[in-house]
């Protein structure tokens, strides 16, 4: 996800070092051998990006989010309505609520809840009625929130903590930073595939799982997933340079990264959600249960995995043009970068990470998590059957699109 901020990235510490090694470069001749060794050394010594403050900056964004997040749900903690497991805290069918859910489930914060702990909330939120009453109706939303962030949807199982929408900012900015500081291709390629595959893993853990994957299925989409986005994001860029003189290939790539960025991504979301239109996925009731135990809907499964690709797509916009814009066209961030140009590598890690951390929440609330489908859109064998309460047949079905 990160392939064009990490383009804006290196050209930011390109430009960097050309600033530092022009501004170390002796005005006259007659230098002497020491003050040449100086120049040279220091140099050389600037030419390295600052990783401590780039550390410094990352956290700083990761910790803004958090800030951001908390700020949502303290703000609606008294407007919160009564706990209850088929409830949602906030209105699912406007984008402010699906953001306000997605910002809260996209929250640093909730890795540092312990396994014992989300097994303690998910108690609480099982016995929720022993518990009204006795504790703010607050701390059952809570409880709710920190199941949610930890344990898959249909499985039950723990997700890990680098592939949980919680993790996505914290895990892969370190793979960021280490991105920008790779001064070799090897290092280049082994932080790019390390990329791709944190994408690749964090779309599995957090698709739809209630249909079974072969371990084949799963390595072939890895493959293919990897493979494809590593391809599409290096592939065009190094064909360009080979092809064009250094001054307009340099011109052609700024134009190139986006688009480029949206392909690898989409790429890598679809090849590792596409099983799941083979297979199919249960379609529910408005209270959650399986219309049709055993049954699936490829229909379903393809709505959903062409939501989830289309806004893996739309997630570059803001982490694209988001901080170039900031950088450029706020007149106190270019003023000090001027005066300060070490300081070009750790603002843009940090508006990067910021842009991507609120961005993410962003694009995946523009479709519900728990879609629906018209009976008369799905396969046959659901259009007719009869909601068991009131004898009437379903006119709307329910299904989770992932995320």
């Amino acid at each position: 996800m990160y392939t064009r901020p990490l383009a804006t990235l290196r050209q930011s510490t390109a430009v960097w070092r050309r600033t530092k090694s022009t501004a170390t470069t002796p005005s006259s001749g007659g230098t002497s051998t020491s003050a040449t060794t100086t120049s040279t050394s220091g140099t050389h010594a600037n030419n390295s990006v600052p990783i401590g403050k780039t550390a410094l900056a990352a956290l700083c964004a990761i910790s803004f989010v958090s800030a951001s997040a908390a700020v949502v749900e303290t703000t609606s903690a008294a407007s919160a309505p009564t706990y209850h497991p088929q409830a949602q805290r906030f209105d699912q069918t406007s984008f402010v609520g699906r953001f306000s859910k997605m910002l809260l489930a996209c929250d640093p914060r909730l890795l540092f809840y312990t396994e014992a702990q989300v097994k303690r909330s998910q108690e609480m939120i099982q016995n929720y009625k022993d518990f009204q009453g006795t504790v703010h109706n607050r701390a059952l939303w809570e409880a709710r929130r920190i199941v949610d962030a930890a344990l898959h949807p249909d499985t039950g199982e723990f997700i890990p903590r680098p592939f949980r929408m919680s993790g996505y900012v914290p895990y892969n900015g370190p793979i960021c930073v280490s991105m920008v500081a790779s001064t070799s291709t090897p290092a280049l390629l082994f932080w790019s595939w390390a990329n791709q595959s944190q994408n690749a893993l964090v779309n599995y853990y957090n698709r739809n799982a209630s249909s079974d994957m072969t371990n084949e299925t799963l390595a072939i989409s890895y493959a293919a997933a990897v493979g494809s986005a590593l391809l599409v994001a290096f592939g065009l860029a190094t064909t360009i340079q080979k092809r064009f003189e250094p001054a307009r290939a340099k011109a052609m790539l700024r134009w190139v990264a986006f688009p480029s960025a949206v392909i690898a991504s989409s790429l890598n979301c679809y090849i590792v959600r596409s099983p799941e239109i083979e297979s199919g996925i249960p379609l529910l009731d408005a209270d959650g249960n399986d219309i049709l135990p055993g049954a699936t809907s490829s229909i379903a499964a393809a709505q959903g995995v062409y939501a989830t690709t289309l806004s893996r797509a739309i997630l570059q916009a803001p982490v694209y043009f988001v901080p170039p814009l900031l950088l450029t066209a706020v007149p106190p961030i270019r003023r000090y970068l001027q005066r300060n140009p070490r300081m070009t590598v750790p603002i843009t890690t940090g508006l990067v990470l910021t842009s991507f951390g609120l961005g993410l929440p962003l694009t995946v609330a523009i479709f519900p998590q728990m879609a629906t489908l018209d009976a008369q859109d799905v396969e046959s064998q659901f259009q007719h059957l009869r909601d068991p309460l009131t004898a009437r047949p379903y006119e709307q079905f329910f299904y989770n699109k992932g995320l």
